[in-house]
């Protein structure tokens, strides 16, 4: 057997090279793989990778890809990975990934938002994007690569809030009278608020008493969604996936039901915001909708569901201020 690298082993009864390596306090076995060329090639990266990162010669780029793999990967979840992957090679490194980390001042930040806002078609766009660079930097200095994070006072845009993109009461009745199985798909996604990809997960057997059990949620927890007596006896007249478009993308659904319907503007989340609406106009609480949603923030919940202008005329009436 040829001699190996320092820190690459071969185990007893094991096809693979390994690498060990201390992690947490724990010595660790670390798989390189059975071909020995590829494996010094994985443990030479696996070196580079751990090397401490070097304060007074760091750039953006090598910084980037450390935040990318440390607080990233333990922050978000995996499209949220790929989500902040793409804004950093799309924005971050084009314009500042040769720079030096320690020499980022606030006027670089500033000409970075212009940048940005030229790239960028909304200013929603350009606000995540300024804000996942202002995690960086505030990342860079709790790991001591920067002695403060240069964020230039009122740096994120201010994003002009809007009213809920929820489907009017004669655009609900022509998309839950389709044929199913879109009118199902329609009816019940009016009829729980969940999100497209909730939705495509759902089985027949979630139906548990009258309420869905919802177990792979964007926020890992477990939600409980009640369900009307109408739609409980569809569900039940189903046998495994309630949702059988689960291989197409929302767009794709969406397109159908413009087709099918002519409501040119609709697409999917619509039927979510406009359950959100619904709830609030019949005088369900905020909490509860938050729980039902799914929201970590009660903030989150009061953007999808204000009050409708009708709504509160009617309350200003009874009021006797109307």
């Amino acid at each position: 057997m040829p001699k190996l690298p320092k820190g690459m082993f071969k185990r007893p009864g094991r096809r693979s090279y390994y690498a060990r390596m201390r992690v947490a306090g724990k010595d660790k076995w670390i798989s390189l793989g059975p071909d020995c060329d590829e494996a010094t090639h994985a443990l030479r990266k696996l070196r580079i990778d751990d090397q401490p990162l070097r304060r007074a010669d760091l750039k953006v780029a090598a910084a980037a890809k450390r935040w990318l793999k440390i607080r990233i990967a333990n922050g978000r979840n995996s499209k949220g990975q790929q989500i902040a992957a793409a804004r950093v090679r799309k924005f971050l490194e084009p314009f500042m990934g040769h720079m030096i980390v320690s020499k980022i001042s606030t006027d670089t930040l500033r000409r970075y938002r212009l940048w940005v806002e030229e790239q960028c078609k909304t200013p929603g766009m350009v606000a995540h994007v300024l804000g996942d660079c202002r995690g960086f930097l505030y990342w860079c200095e709790e790991a001591g690569l920067i002695d403060k994070a240069p964020i230039p006072r009122r740096w994120l845009p201010r994003v002009q809030e809007k009213e809920p993109d929820r489907l009017l009461d004669d655009e609900v009745e022509k998309v839950v009278a389709l044929e199913d199985p879109h009118g199902f798909v329609c009816r019940l996604a009016l009829g729980t608020g969940l999100r497209w990809g909730e939705l495509c997960r759902l089985q027949a057997r979630d139906l548990q008493k009258g309420v869905l059990v919802i177990g792979q949620t964007k926020s890992g927890r477990i939600r409980r969604i009640p369900v009307s007596p109408e739609l409980q006896k569809e569900i039940r007249g189903h046998v495994g996936k309630l949702v059988p478009f689960a291989e197409k993308s929302p767009g794709s659904f969406s397109k159908t039901i413009r087709r099918k319907t002519g409501i040119e503007r609709f697409h999917v989340h619509q039927m979510r915001q406009t359950f959100a609406c619904r709830w609030l106009e019949r005088g369900g609480s905020l909490a509860a909708l938050q729980e039902l949603l799914g929201h970590a923030s009660i903030v989150t919940t009061q953007r999808y569901a204000r009050l409708s202008d009708d709504l509160v005329r009617r309350e200003a009436i009874r009021v006797g201020m109307g």
